[in-house]
Order: C-alpha cells, then structure tokens, then sequence
C-alpha cells in the first residue's frame, strides 16, 4: 500500500479543490509512492509529533493543519517549522495536511463532528460555497466511464450528479459517430476547478470526438462550505447550553457574549476561527453561534442578536484527530493507525 493511496482516499472525502485560497492542503514532504509503513494522525506536526512517529514506526504523518503555509526561502533549523522539514526529510517522514478543504465538507468534516458532539440534528452548512460553472460535454458512449472517473478524482462528485442523455436532435450534431451513440453529460463544479476539468476532457480529445459548451451558473451546492448550523432535539437554557458546551468539547474555559433572555434552539458552529460566520448565523436564526479565536473588539458585533461562545481554537478542533482515525481506520486495515497522545495546544490556562 503506498501513501499515494491513502492521500487519493483523503482527498476523495475532503478534495483538495475545496480549501480556502491561502492554505496548503496535500502531501507537503515524502514521496507519493513510498509504501506506508503505519500512519499517525493529529492536528499540528510538531516535533513532538515526529518524535512519536518516529517511536511508533509510523512513516506518513496525517495532520489537520499544513506545517507550511508559506514558501521556505532557508531551511536551517532556525525556526520550529524548519526544524519538523529537517526530521522529516531526514527520517523519511511523509507530512499530509487535510485542512480547510476537511472543514468545508459535509459529511465526515471538522464541524460535522462538532455538531455530533453537540448532538445537534437537522444541521446543514452555514454558509454554502457557490457553483458557478456548468460543462455540457458530448462523447462517444464508451467514454462515458472513464470521463465519469476521471472528473469524480478532480472531485466534482459531490457538486452535481453527472447526468446523461442521448442527444440525437442537437442542432449541428450528430447523435452516432463511427456507428456509436454519442451522449451528453453535464457537470456543475466550482470555478477553482475549471481548469482541472478542461484540462481532463481534453486528454480524452486525443482519443475520439468530444465537443463540450461551458456555462456560468448562479447556484450553491448544499454540501460544500463553511461552518454548519443545526437545531438542539430540545431548547434549552443559555447557562444549561454553555455548561454542556464546555463539558462536551472539553474546554478549559468558554468565554462569550452576554447570555440573552431565551432559550437555545438553533446552534451554528464553526471549528478554528470563524468570525467571518457571524452574520449568516444571526441571518439564519442561531441563538448561539460556537467558534474560536474571537478578538475583543469583535465580541461587540453579538449586539444582543446572539451569544458568540469561543471555545478555543484547539478546542474545536481536537476531536478531528479521532475523525481522521476513523476515516482511515474504516478504510484500510493493512497497517496501523494511531491517534497522536501529543497534546500540541500551545495556550494553556492558569484556572
């Protein structure tokens, strides 16, 4: 089994075209085809981390967040990223990041958990990403499969269905090409992706006739976004919910706006730092809206229309390892999979 295996199987639930633009998700040290010797999932590649892998044989490294962000102009040791590049360059360490692209997805994503932890139900994504683009592509019948196949690794599948039908009245098209019927299938993706999917329908020009229409779009897909939003099964006191809040994402503390004279019903989370979120949860009805690394002056923009309740931004996230484990775990069973016992929060509170 090679890390590429393990990193495609990722980037199918969480694909890569969904992260925010200035993150860094995917395989950032290793080779892609080094067979995976055991594989330890947490949120921040520290060096503590790599020392645990190390010990564990593990020999791919899955982490929440990049340990690069930006360009290296040295690499030295100087700085603590550097330092995790040496080791892991140095004891053959593949370093795998699944960040924003696994908060922006619905199923089996970081505020997904969030919400199960809360026990909400009837949740839905607070902010859906918009689809903008629609490709009408007419090809032969036999490459109806590997087309189909080739846009799902893009990760389209989860925009729109790839629908089909035969064409025959077309205008200026024939419906049969060399004694084939030709067929019509139609592809929504976001704009980030477009040059992808061109670039993958026009591999298959080599191969037969393909002709394709590209449309804009004023769509949102429901399953692809930011934050999520959900009902309590009952309403319950604000002081009730934060108490609960705080046991269940085992915070050492909460801190949040003024608690309003009603109860919660409607919750909308947002794992790491969610601020840009505040508006769509007070549009949407949230009477409290859980996220992380609020500033002070920011606390001010509740104005007594909802709680904002920062939990801290480790806090929110760290059930992702467990996530990850799960996800891999559930997948492949020829090589160990281990939850990191590093606990990389660098905040820590004098209680």
């Amino acid at each position: 089994m090679r890390i590429k295996e393990v990193t495609t199987y990722l980037e199918h639930i969480a694909p890569p075209v969904y992260q925010e633009s200035y993150d860094n998700a995917g395989l950032i040290t290793g080779s892609p085809d080094t067979e995976v010797m055991g594989v330890l999932v947490c949120l921040d590649a520290t060096e503590a981390v790599m020392d645990e892998a190390i010990e564990q044989g593990c020999n791919l490294i899955v982490a929440h967040h990049p340990i690069v962000f930006r360009g290296l102009k040295k690499i030295t040791g100087r700085t603590y990223v550097e330092r995790v590049i040496i080791k892991a360059i140095k004891y053959d360490l593949a370093i795998f990041a699944i960040h924003t692209n696994l908060d922006n997805v619905f199923h089996q994503g970081v505020n997904s958990r969030i919400a199960e932890k809360l026990g909400l139900i009837h949740t839905r994504i607070l902010a859906p990403k918009q689809v903008n683009k629609k490709l009408q592509i007419f090809t032969p019948a036999s490459l109806v499969a590997p087309l189909q196949e080739a846009l799902t690794d893009i990760g389209v599948q989860r925009v729109e269905g790839i629908k089909e039908a035969n064409y025959m009245n077309q205008p200026g098209r024939s419906g049969m090409i060399n004694g084939e019927m030709r067929v019509k299938l139609e592809v929504s993706y976001p704009e980030a992706v477009q040059s992808a999917v061109l670039g993958a329908v026009r591999r298959f020009q080599n191969e037969a006739r393909i002709d394709y229409d590209l449309f804009p779009l004023e769509t949102v897909t429901p399953e692809v976004g930011s934050g999520m939003i959900g009902e309590l099964p009952k309403p319950m006191e604000a002081e009730a919910f934060l108490l609960m809040l705080k046991q269940q994402m085992q915070a050492d503390c909460v801190r949040h706006t003024a608690v309003l004279d009603r109860p919660i019903e409607k919750v909308a989370v947002c794992g790491g730092a969610g601020g840009f979120l505040l508006s769509a949860a007070i549009a949407q009805g949230a009477q409290i809206f859980v996220t992380a690394d609020y500033k002070y002056h920011e606390f001010f923009d509740a104005d007594g229309k909802i709680i904002i309740a920062d939990i801290g931004h480790y806090e929110s996230e760290q059930f992702t390892i467990q996530l990850l484990f799960d996800i891999i775990s559930r997948k492949f069973s020829n090589f160990a999979v281990h939850c990191t016992k590093v606990r990389t929060n660098p905040v820590f509170y004098l209680t």
